[in-house]
Formats: C-alpha cells, sequence, structure tokens
C-alpha cells in the first residue's frame, strides 16, 4: 500500500500540495501511534498487565461471571486510554491464558476482548486512529470530544456485552478456583511502568498534544530499559507493517479526493443533521468500513461530514460498524493473529453472523444517542 501511495505521488496523481497538508496533518498522529506502542509493549514487558489480570482473577472471587465483568471492565479502560489495538494485542492474550488456566470457555472471552476494542473506541481521541483525525477536523479539545461522543460511546459498550451475556450465559456460569500468581521479573521496571501510566493517562486528555507526553513516556521507558534490560529493547516493537499500510491508506485515499473522489460519495452521505441524516451517515461509514477497512472508510467520507455532530455520526459508523468482516479493523487482524498462537480457532461465518446482529441493534441506538444529546436538531 505504502508503494501504491508513492506511485501516485510520482505519478503527479496526489498533488504535492495536498501531500504537504496531508503530512502536516498526519505526521504527530503516527508519531503518537509509534511512541504508544513503544509504551505499551515495555509496560507489558515489565510484566504490568499480567499484574492487572493476576489482581481481577482475585477480584473475581471465583465468580466466573464476575471475572468476565471485570474482563470487561478491562477492555473499556484499555481501549479508551490505550487504544483498540493496544486491547487486541495485549490485553486479549492475557484474558485467554486467564480463562484457561481457570478451566473457563474462553471464546466468551476473547469476543469480549475484540468487540469492545472496537465498539468502546468511541470515548477518547487517544482511543483511535480515526478519532484523532476526526478531532483535528473537530477543533475539540479531548474533553469536548468527550462530551460529544459518551453517550453514543455508552451505548458501544452496553449493548455488545449484554449480547455476549445473552450469547454465553452458561459458559459464565459457575466457579472457577484460585489462579497461579505471575511473579515480578524486575520490580524496579514494574513501579516505573505503573507510574508512567498514571501521568501518562490523564497528559492524554489534558490538551496538550497527543505525541508529546506519548513521546516523554516513551523515551523514559526506553532509558529505564537501557539501565536494567536492555535485551528487551528491541526494533520488532515499532509497528513497521501497520505504519506504512496506514501512511499508503492516507496518500491513496488523499489521491482520490484529489481525483474527485468527495464529489461522487456527498450525494450518498447527505448533509443534513436530523436523526435519519445522521444514521444514513453511519450506515454508511460502516458498511464502507466492513467493504474495506475502517480507516479509509473515514477518510473517504471525512470531507462529506462537514460539522462536529456529523463527524460524531461518522465516527459510529467506521468505530463500532467493523465487527462483521475480520478486515474492516486492523485490531481484529491483530486479534486473530493472537488468537492463533494461543491456537483458539474463530468460525468467521459465525463471526459474521453475530458482528451483523450487534450493528444492528447498536448502531441505530448509539447514533440516537449522539442526536438526542446534543440537541436533537
Amino acid at each position: 500500500m505504502l508503494l501504491a501511495g508513492a506511485g501516485c505521488l510520482a505519478a503527479g496523481l496526489l498533488p504535492w500540495p495536498a501531500f504537504g497538508e496531508l503530512a502536516e496533518r498526519t505526521v504527530p498522529i503516527l508519531a503518537f501511534v509509534v511512541t504508544m506502542t513503544v509504551v505499551t509493549e515495555l509496560v507489558d514487558d515489565a510484566g504490568l498487565f499480567h499484574v492487572v489480570t493476576d489482581r481481577i482473577a482475585v477480584l473475581g472471587r471465583g465468580s466466573v461471571l464476575l471475572l468476565w465483568v471485570f474482563v470487561l471492565a478491562l477492555s473499556v479502560v484499555s481501549t479508551a486510554f490505550l487504544s483498540l489495538d493496544t486491547t487486541a494485542v495485549l490485553v486479549t492474550p492475557m484474558v485467554v491464558l486467564l480463562a484457561v488456566h481457570a478451566k473457563i470457555p474462553p471464546l466468551p472471552f476473547a469476543l469480549s476482548t475484540v468487540w469492545l476494542a472496537n465498539t468502546a473506541s468511541l470515548f477518547l481521541p487517544v482511543s483511535n486512529l480515526t478519532n484523532l483525525l476526526a478531532q483535528s477536523s473537530m477543533s475539540l479539545s479531548p474533553v469536548g470530544f468527550a462530551k460529544l461522543m459518551w453517550a453514543p460511546a455508552t451505548v458501544g459498550m452496553v449493548v455488545p456485552s449484554l449480547l455476549l451475556w445473552l450469547a454465553f450465559r452458561r459458559d459464565l456460569r459457575g466457579r472457577y478456583g484460585p489462579q497461579p500468581v505471575h511473579a515480578a521479573g524486575d520490580r524496579t521496571l514494574l513501579r516505573a511502568s505503573a507510574g508512567t501510566l498514571l501521568v501518562l493517562l490523564p497528559a492524554l486528555v489534558s490538551g496538550i498534544p497527543v505525541a508529546v507526553p506519548a513521546a516523554l513516556a516513551a523515551g523514559f521507558l526506553v532509558a529505564m530499559f537501557l539501565l536494567r534490560r536492555p535485551s528487551a529493547l528491541r526494533w520488532s516493537m515499532l509497528p513497521w507493517r501497520p505504519l506504512m499500510l496506514t501512511v499508503g491508506l492516507f496518500m491513496v485515499v488523499e489521491t482520490l479526493h484529489s481525483q474527485g473522489l468527495a464529489s461522487v460519495l456527498s450525494p450518498a452521505a447527505g448533509t443534513g443533521e436530523t436523526f435519519p441524516d445522521l444514521l444514513r451517515l453511519a450506515v454508511l461509514g460502516a458498511g464502507a468500513a466492513n467493504i474495506a477497512n475502517n480507516l479509509p472508510a473515514y477518510l473517504a467520507l471525512e470531507p462529506a461530514a462537514g460539522s462536529p455532530l456529523r463527524l460524531g455520526a461518522l465516527l459510529i459508523g467506521v468505530n463500532l460498524g467493523p465487527l462483521i468482516t475480520p478486515w474492516a479493523s486492523l485490531a481484529t487482524l491483530l486479534w486473530h493473529e493472537r488468537l492463533q498462537s494461543l491456537n483458539l480457532r474463530v468460525r468467521w461465518g459465525g463471526y459474521a453472523v453475530a458482528g451483523l446482529v450487534a450493528v444492528v441493534l447498536a448502531l441505530p441506538l448509539a447514533v440516537l444517542a449522539l442526536w438526542a444529546g446534543n440537541g436533537m436538531p
């Protein structure tokens, strides 16, 4: 995809002024993605996520249902503050192994993380790359973004959770025994990682450009690991493949816009801010995300959105909607890779049907919550 974008630029299909504007807008966002990946990888290497899951196992008090509720809460918090990819890549194997060791069917736990990684990514700008792109167009602070999106984000959290409980309520009954505790290999690194997150999370919603605190946190953790465990620092921590894919998608979609894509999509997207207008845009975004991917779907439809309210509806479509096809969200593909490494198989046919039901129920309710919570024009 990166080669395709570079080819568009070299051939003149993507004008250099448009490329410059694109770079000015997206380079800080991509820098945030890279530095946050480093932070989460090092925090995981320090053992903090193991400590959290150990604590969840204790708080569950032997109740499978209560343990699952704590897994839902962990997935939501991880997604909201650390991004959906963190939940898909790091939280998923932790909770799946927790279920396996507790002799609980792992599928409800695995599906919970991937559904909430997508649907709970409406809360904050840092929850999803699409949100960061939308925030720059909305000209909203993180708090302003949260005020706009909290109601649909709540729907995106509650409705999928209820559906998962209905589908797996028999598996979520019963008790589990005491679970093994993971010993921290280096308590200094563990404390440094926990302290870094305690400082970083409020900084990400403070209004400071998110790339700044993320870069400072990454630099601090890299320095700590250089001193105490340099072998943990490796180039493979950097998200090379997703980064190249994302850059290429940015360039290809910008090329299409330069060639008149907006004029083609605008009639289908509509223009109003009534509930039917917002639902129309959200459904279009969800459909485009499941056909292609949520990132190009957002970029393609962004010019047709225009206002913060319509951008919010588009985010509902491209964030909450990608539950049907595996390629609709990069987080889903990363989640599937983790499951394969754990020898846990998912049937994509069943996944698609369950996801379709979730989207059909949750998406209109989320749009209704957005519309009702922002003046009902």
